[in-house]
């Protein structure tokens, strides 16, 4: 047998510049580059065998460990799952800085590889900088705390461990039932041994992401319970996007008669004017939506974990509600006492349609959802349009951003106000331009994502457009400094900043549940000058890292700058100050704790209006 001898950092580098997979019919990377930190725990070995293949597989330099693996998420989300980027960090706070990185990929099931330094296999110079030290068990470090939060871990102590770690890594990360972060911490001292790996080890291989075909008794189950279907509805969830099935739930929906509505995840799947769309669902949804929702017999759900985001914490549904789910992953199949279908959206929707017959509803049942679907667009017009206030809502920025973006242009949110302002309020133009990563509502989240969208907007599968990323003033204090990632490497964005004081859109649920204003808004938190808060100049703060950046002071402005931006050669931020009372309503439910007992009337009264919310929950599991 042939081998090759080389440091295992050098073997794990060589065996992942030859995974490849194809994209819509293109031999790509599997991954298409690494975002890297280096400290004494990766710089020496690891950053070795970069150096060596950096025209391979680039290195991009972050600027804080969370946010380039935040970049990582994005850049999963705008391939659709079907190339990835790796992460790689030294060992303790540079470690730990992406857990929460890997709690986002994990909760939204999308796959990032990351890699950390760790102590020293030998214990030889325990304990090391950075190390913690667990008096009971000194295997632990703080890469153990990835384990909650990744779908596969593994250390490595052997140099030859990577031969069956890795492939067992690859293949999760590819698996649409298993799909989320891999994590893969790397002993300072394994790093560096040489060992005789064999030469096959390292033979290209092409990865193709599997379509599993559904149990035909379960279609048969599902077509059974459709068929006494009234008033059926489709959600889309992300898992249509993922699957690449948007067309072929379209045509379904269409052929069937069947308005489509869509989760945060699921939202982009379909124009915001297709003619099946009924608007998006849940407690950031549409009054369309949720109306077709609390009136339907049967659901089907497709691609969606029915997060309380979508179900109104199973309130929006008649508790007589049947569901069939459609999903790759069986637990989030079998949810609420559904018909349960264990497959990929695209085959399974096919064999589903091909198994139901001539069964159609009425043309008078789509016509109802389309009406009730120009009734939510005509709030939205209302909410949307300008007006003489002073200061403009979320509606009304989004109008103009919507206005002047470009089909191709992808709008990203993820925290604060904007999920449900984006969520109700942005009509998608072209599939795939939507990112609201909303299953972790990880703060920070929106311009590493920015900025690895705008890397995933070359090659196969990319929509060509220019990231719009859209975020409130508090979040942009959390995590900004991908803004000069994103001028350093020329990877542009648009990004545009609500400057609404603070955060604002928590602040509204702590008052609608009776708690007085308190510690979100700059003006009711523990400053020095309540009545007139210091204001960041975003625009300055921009520009210090390289950004072009304009601050509008009204929605005419703001249309003028967007037009700017979008000429623009480089990242250019917009500022604009938005109300932090104002909001696009909606009508779902959300169950969240409320005081039991409490010395405000107003959460007394609040904990009472609760107590309602929750008798009309689904029992389920």
């Amino acid at each position: 047998m042939s081998t090759v001898r080389c440091t295992m950092a050098q073997a794990l580098v060589r065996y992942l510049c030859n995974q490849f997979v194809e994209i819509d019919g293109q031999r790509v990377p599997l991954f298409a580059g690494v975002f890297g930190i280096f400290g004494h725990g990766n710089v020496t070995c690891l950053s070795e065998a970069l150096e060596a293949v950096q025209d391979q597989l680039p290195t991009w330099r972050g600027q804080n460990e969370q946010s380039m693996a935040l970049a990582a998420v994005g850049f999963a989300k705008a391939k659709r799952r079907r190339q990835a980027m790796i992460a790689a960090t030294s060992i303790g706070p540079g470690a730990i800085n992406m857990v929460t990185a890997a709690g986002t990929a994990m909760a939204n099931r999308l796959p990032v590889l990351l890699l950390a330094g760790d102590t020293f296999a030998n214990r030889l110079p325990d304990p090391v900088l950075q190390q913690v030290e667990h008096f009971n068990d000194p295997t632990v470090t703080v890469n153990d705390s990835f384990k909650p939060v990744v779908r596969y871990w593994d250390r490595i102590t052997h140099p030859e461990q990577i031969i069956t770690s890795l492939p067992q890594a690859l293949a999760t990360m590819l698996d649409p039932a298993d799909c989320g972060p891999v994590f893969i911490g790397l002993a300072q001292d394994t790093q560096e041994k040489a060992f005789d790996y064999p030469e096959a080890f390292f033979e290209p291989k092409v990865w193709s992401i599997p379509r599993p075909r559904p149990d035909r008794r379960a279609v048969e189950e599902a077509v059974a319970v459709l068929r006494t279907a009234k008033k059926p509805l489709i959600i889309s969830g992300g898992g249509v996007r993922y699957a690449i099935a948007e067309n072929e739930v379209a045509a379904f929906a269409q052929k069937r008669g069947i308005p489509v509505v869509e989760t945060i995840a699921g939202k982009g799947a379909l124009t915001h004017d297709h003619p099946v769309h009924a608007g998006p669902i849940g407690i950031v949804g549409s009054t369309s939506a949720n109306a077709l929702a609390a009136e339907a017999d049967v659901i089907l759900a497709i691609g969606t974990r029915l997060q309380d985001f979508t179900t109104g914490s199973w309130t929006a549904f008649s508790k007589d509600a049947k569901f069939i789910s459609i999903n790759t992953a069986r637990w989030d199949a079998i949810k609420h006492r559904a018909v349960a279908v264990v497959g990929d959206a695209l085959e399974t929707v096919t064999e589903l349609d091909a198994a139901l017959g001539d069964f159609a509803m009425p043309a008078s049942y789509m016509a109802k959802a389309k009406g009730l679907f120009d009734e939510w667009n005509a709030l939205l017009d209302q909410h949307q349009a300008p007006t003489d206030a002073a200061i403009p809502s979320y509606a009304q920025v989004i109008g103009v951003l919507n206005k002047v973006a470009r089909p191709n242009d992808t709008l990203i949110g993820a925290a604060g106000g904007t999920p449900g302002e984006i969520t109700k309020g942005w009509r998608v133009k072209n599939p795939n331009t939507f990112d609201c990563e909303f299953g972790f509502s990880c703060m920070g989240y929106e311009i590493a994502a920015g900025w690895g969208c705008a890397m995933a907007q070359d090659g196969p599968g990319a929509t060509g457009g220019t990231p719009i990323v859209m975020l409130g003033d508090g979040t942009y204090m959390m995590m900004n400094s991908d803004i000069y990632s994103a001028v350093l490497t020329g990877h542009k964005m648009i990004v545009v900043v609500c400057d609404n004081g603070g955060y604002a859109v928590i602040n509204r649920l702590q008052q609608f549940k009776g708690v007085p204003g308190f510690n979100n808004l700059l003006k009711d938190c523990r400053i020095q000058n309540p009545e007139n808060p210091l204001h960041v100049d975003f625009v300055k703060h921009a520009e210090s890292m390289g950004a072009y950046a304009r601050k509008c002071e009204s929605l005419e402005e703001l249309e003028e700058a967007m037009e700017w931006a979008q000429s623009n050669d480089r990242t250019t931020l917009l500022t604009i100050v938005s109300d932090a009372y104002a909001w696009v309503p909606g009508d779902a439910d959300w169950d969240v704790g409320v005081p039991e007992v409490s010395a405000h009337e107003s959460v007394r009264k609040a904990r009472e209006a609760h107590d309602v919310i929750r008798s009309k929950q689904r029992v389920g599991v």
